[in-house]
């Protein structure tokens, strides 16, 4: 963490214990916790005061719940301040929380069950606090996205019109993007569809009903053994890696996490590309870190095809650069671009 213009954060929870391990969390990592709430109507005076460089928001708090102070902070124009969901999970924290990341939040940390370890939820939190606030601190790399819609992008030449297996991978932001890019994709796409969102274990559940609610195609969590099918797009479970069996089946394991992630975007498609060859269509969006770019190797050099999203779009232009810096990429997107784009490879 740098020591010069550390982040200032705000932490809401109606747990005191809670507000406590997450600021002491942060606050051994060289963050700032200018504030606490208890409640969403506190943490909305507390953010106005203080004017934090992010807030670690509980979902269910007294009085306002953190769904409201999401919208009340978009309807005082502050959704530029990063919001980092911290929740525990059952059924219904799980659509809570997918609510909150559809409504902008940045992204979302899982609270520890019992027995599980308070390190990797503090460096999570850490994680995602550094990843948030670097975009906007005075002194830091990157600055504020703007999401207005660019000129359209010149097209390539497809390489083929093959129908293709259509991978997508996407971190930080993803939920969102995925909610703007699912609906628009057609009842029928390709070969299927496959998708690995980082998401802590349980919740993905809930982003694949909420996507398919609002889909043509059949949005599922995986279960295992499913052949693609042209009508269903399917989510990897957090807590799993998704794998491709050579005859073409889905197969979920407990392999170990690689660069603290389970499941990994690289392992999927390094699979998917030795099954579908030239018939495989990459498309890596908004996220941080590099995770798409070993499986992104193995695609272009079996003959598949590869689309990322547009920095100008990106909530974390990192997965996306990672690609693009290394040559990888056949076409560089803006999101509103991008169902056309998979439409158009993945068709036969």
């Amino acid at each position: 963490m740098p020591t010069s213009a550390p982040p200032r954060v705000v932490v809401a929870d109606d747990s005191a214990m809670m507000r406590q391990i997450v600021s002491s969390s942060l606050t051994r990592a060289g963050v700032q916790v200018v504030g606490s709430a208890a409640n969403g109507d506190e943490a909305l005076i507390v953010c106005d005061r203080e004017r934090p460089d992010a807030l670690m928001l509980d979902l269910t708090m007294p009085g306002l719940d953190g769904i409201g102070v999401l919208r009340s902070l978009r309807q005082q124009g502050r959704s530029d301040m990063p919001v980092i969901v911290v929740s525990a999970f059952s059924p219904a924290h799980g659509a809570r929380a997918v609510d909150a990341l559809a409504e902008g939040a940045f992204d979302l940390v899982a609270k520890p069950a019992i027995g599980e370890s308070l390190s990797d939820f503090s460096a999570a939190l850490v994680a995602k606090v550094e990843a948030a606030t670097s975009r906007t601190r005075p002194g830091t790399a990157g600055a504020p996205r703007s999401f207005g819609v660019p000129a359209a992008t010149p097209r390539r030449p497809l390489r083929s019109r093959t129908a293709k297996a259509v991978m997508i991978a996407t971190s930080t932001g993803g939920p969102r993007a995925l909610a703007e890019l699912m609906p628009k994709l057609p009842a029928s796409l390709g070969i299927g569809t496959l998708i690995v969102q980082h998401m802590p274990p349980g919740f993905t559940k809930s982003l694949a009903a909420r996507l398919d609610g609002s889909s043509k195609l059949n949005v599922r969590e995986a279960k295992g053994g499913e052949l693609l099918d042209p009508e269903v797009a399917l989510i990897a479970p957090g807590g799993k890696h998704l794998r491709v069996s050579p005859d073409g089946r889905t197969n979920l394991t407990d392999e170990p996490e690689i660069g603290a992630l389970r499941p990994r975007a690289d392992l999927t498609i390094e699979d998917a590309a030795k099954v579908f060859g030239e018939r495989m269509l990459l498309v890596v969006m908004t996220g941080m870190g590099q995770d798409g770019l070993i499986g992104a190797r193995e695609v272009k050099r079996r003959g598949g095809r590869i689309l990322v999203e547009a920095e100008s779009t990106c909530t974390v232009y990192g997965m996306p650069r990672a690609i693009n810096d290394a040559k990888l990429a056949d076409e560089v997107l803006p999101l509103h671009e991008l169902a056309q784009a998979i439409t158009e490879e993945a068709s036969a």
